[in-house]
Parts: structure tokens; C-alpha cells; sequence
């Protein structure tokens, strides 16, 4: 019996072994040659759990002798009050050393008065304003040189911008973060908020590429931030935690039930249009002397028209591109070159990649038929 057991035990013993050290096994005898794990190809996903943000303190001290107050005084009249001034607030930031600051134009137009209060307490009367009431960007000239002028970022990649970017950023001393804003990058509003003197809202990118109606005026390509941004931040920098203007703010949404929802103009949208105010005093619009309305679904089966897309003409400039080239009312615009457009907004901004003067190829409809036409760009 001793004997019986002690040849079972010898018989379990290789399987007891192979079960123990994780030898595969086959019929009670261990296989010698082991298959090794394959080798993943894929990336190795690395988080990053150490990383420092910098102190908001030295971003904002980086930014904040750039940042400047504006008063605004313009000519009011009522019936019982008779003629008084109304006193208006806002903020701007120097884009060039020697006295350029930027701001928007809802903040000095119609003013008759405008001053703008620096870091030092230094107060300067405007010599000159240059403003755009489409892009609600203005630009303020003062007395002054030696200025600290904010460093400049970048919020998209749009490639045009880029250039523009580097050659403006160049200008003001300015130095390019090339990566884009992203949602839920952490960003900063410096502002003369509700007229008080400087102070700075810390807040995330809620969003990027929004477009607002304000004040009659689409505004393209914003940044959406919760950021807070009151009466008196209008024109102020939004900076990236490299203190690095990327925005300028613009608007906030006042309803109720609407928190944490604030906007500014970003800085690749802003860059041509404050270029052409400092070299021009006025911005250059390429135009084919034409009104136009946005087609849709709705306007496509009211007026019967081919398409439920484009841009609708409803009068043509006498004499003008479109006149000239034959375009009358009713016919609706879908292509500028090769490039589709979808609304009259598409198309006015399609024209902004073009030089007035150039040439430019029209898809359109009339009625049922599809026509091409050439027209040449005017200012606008």
C-alpha cells in the first residue's frame, strides 16, 4: 500500500510542479518550451502627473504694465435733464511701444473725449483713434514712446495668420505660443472692470470658433470663456499662461439663467484688422457693390429658388462690380472661385482673402440655371 501511494505521488508530483511554477502542461508532462508575450506596437500612453502650472500671480505681473484704463466722455441730451455728459469706462492694452493701444470700438465711439490711464498713473488724452465698427476693434494713439507692449500669442492655425502673426508679433516685441487654444486651457482677463482700475479674472477656454451677434454686428471666430469679464473689461487682453494676449474682450451674456459665459475677439482674427488701422486709420474691404441675404430652407420655398443655400442679391450698385458684370436681384451666389459659400456672411468673409482690384469668378443661380461671371473687387 506504502508502495501504491508513494508511485502516485511520483506520478502527481511534475503536475503539482508545472501548476505551482505556471508551466503549461499537456497530458501530465511539462512542455520545456515556454511562448514569451508578444511585444505591443502600440504607444505607451505616458500621463503626466507632476506637472506645475505657473503662479497666476507672475503671469498677471508679467502682463500687467501693458494693461490700461480708459475714460470716455461723449454729449448726451433729454428732454428734462436738457444737455450732460455721459461718463463711459473701459480698458486697452499697448500693442506698440510708441503709444498705440488697442481696445474696442464700442468703447470710445461717440466719444468726444477719451483718456487712457498707464500702470504708473500717467494719464494721456488720445490724439487719434482709429476704429472698425464690423470687428469692434479700435486703435488709440497717444503722446507717449517707450511703452511696455504686451506680448503676443496665437489662438488658432489658421496658416495666413500665422504670417501675419510673426510679422506683427516682430513689431511690438512680441514672441508666438504656436499651439492653439483648446478647450479647457486656462486663461486670464485683465480689465478696468466696472470702471474701478485694473484688476484680473482667472477663468478655462470654454470653447473657440463662436460667432455672436453685438450690437447689429456678427462678431466671427471668438473665444468663449467663463473667465468673468464685467462692465469696464471691454478691450482688455485675455492672456494664456504664457502672458501672451490671445483675445481681447469683447462681450459678455447677460440673461438670466446664463453664468460663466464671457467673449473676446481672438487675437487671429484681430491681427489684420489692427494692422490695417495703425497703417491705413481704416480697413480695406474687398466688395462686388452688392446687398445681399442669407438663403436658407425657409427663403428657398418662399421665393422658389434653386438652391437653399447662398447668398441672395437683393439690389445691385448701379455701375458697380455686380452691375456691371450683369448680376441683378434674385440671383443667388454659391461659389467664389472654387470656394462654396453658404450665407451672405460667408461671403462677405470669403472676399477678405482677396485684394481689391483682383478679379474673382461668381457661381451663381438664376432661376433654375447655373451661370458663371467675372467681377472685379472694389473697397468697400
Amino acid at each position: 500500500m506504502k508502495t501504491q501511494l508513494l508511485t502516485i505521488r511520483k506520478a502527481w508530483l511534475p503536475l503539482l510542479l508545472a501548476l505551482m511554477l505556471g508551466i503549461p502542461t499537456l497530458g501530465g508532462c511539462s512542455l520545456l518550451s515556454v511562448t514569451q508575450p508578444a511585444v505591443s506596437t502600440e504607444p505607451e500612453v505616458v500621463y503626466q502627473t507632476d506637472l506645475v502650472l505657473p503662479n497666476l500671480a507672475d503671469v498677471i505681473a508679467k502682463v500687467r504694465p501693458s494693461v490700461v484704463s480708459i475714460s470716455t466722455e461723449a454729449p448726451g441730451y433729454d428732454f428734462f435733464r436738457g444737455a450732460y455728459t455721459i461718463q463711459g469706462a473701459g480698458s486697452g492694452w499697448i500693442v506698440d511701444p510708441n503709444g498705440l493701444i488697442v481696445t474696442n470700438n464700442h468703447v470710445v465711439e461717440g466719444a468726444s473725449v477719451v483718456s487712457v490711464t498707464l500702470e504708473d498713473g500717467r494719464i494721456f488724452f488720445a490724439q487719434e483713434i482709429y476704429a472698425d465698427a464690423l470687428s469692434d476693434l479700435a486703435v488709440i494713439k497717444i503722446d507717449a514712446s517707450d511703452l511696455p507692449a504686451a506680448k503676443l500669442g496665437i489662438s488658432n492655425t489658421f496658416d495666413s495668420s500665422v504670417e501675419l502673426a510673426n510679422t506683427f508679433a516682430a513689431s511690438s516685441s512680441g514672441t508666438l505660443n504656436t499651439h492653439p487654444l483648446r478647450m479647457g486651457d486656462w486663461v486670464v482677463a485683465l480689465g478696468n472692470s466696472l470702471g474701478m482700475g485694473i484688476s484680473a479674472t482667472k477663468g478655462i477656454v470654454s470653447a473657440t470658433g463662436i460667432s455672436v451677434t453685438y450690437s447689429g454686428n456678427v462678431l466671427y471666430n471668438l473665444i468663449q470663456t467663463d473667465a468673468a469679464i464685467n462692465n469696464g473689461n471691454s478691450g482688455g487682453p485675455l492672456v494664456n499662461l504664457a502672458g501672451e494676449v490671445v483675445g481681447i474682450s469683447s462681450a459678455k451674456v447677460s440673461a438670466v439663467g446664463v453664468e460663466g459665459m464671457g467673449y473676446a475677439i481672438s487675437i487671429d482674427e484681430a491681427y489684420p484688422i489692427i494692422q490695417q488701422l495703425i497703417e491705413n486709420g481704416h480697413v480695406l474691404r474687398p466688395d462686388i457693390g452688392a446687398a445681399l441675404y442669407t438663403v436658407n430652407k425657409t427663403i428657398a420655398g418662399s421665393y422658389n429658388l434653386a438652391v437653399d443655400y447662398g447668398a441672395l442679391v437683393t439690389q445691385v450698385t448701379r455701375n458697380g462690380p455686380a452691375d456691371n458684370a450683369g448680376l441683378r436681384s434674385g440671383d443667388v451666389i454659391v461659389a467664389v472661385d472654387d470656394i462654396t459659400v453658404f450665407s451672405a456672411e460667408g461671403l462677405k468673409r470669403t472676399l477678405q482673402s482677396y485684394e481689391i482690384g483682383q478679379e474673382i469668378r461668381l457661381t451663381y443661380y438664376r432661376d433654375t440655371k447655373k451661370k458663371m461671371v467675372e467681377v472685379t473687387l472694389v473697397e468697400a
